[in-house]
């Protein structure tokens, strides 16, 4: 299977693991095991301007954790 990420009718969904990292998915599959939804469904541009402001620390949650504390 193959998805056009580049159609501008395309709607994707924000996905979160459990480490906070973010991913587009396709809107219309299902969620792949090991993610959730965060409830923004909207255009790619969309969706990169919700994980751009809310993804603000690249590292994963058990590496901040580790050298943070938090």
């Amino acid at each position: 299977m193959s998805f056009d990420f580049e159609t501008p009718e395309a709607r994707f969904k924000v996905l979160i693991n459990h480490e906070e990292q973010y991913s587009l998915w396709p809107a219309d599959l299902d969620t792949p095991g090991g993610w959730d939804e965060t409830g923004v469904t909207a255009s790619k541009e969309e969706c990169d301007k919700y994980i751009e402001e809310n993804w603000t620390d690249m590292r994963p949650k058990s590496l901040r954790i580790a050298l943070d504390g938090k």
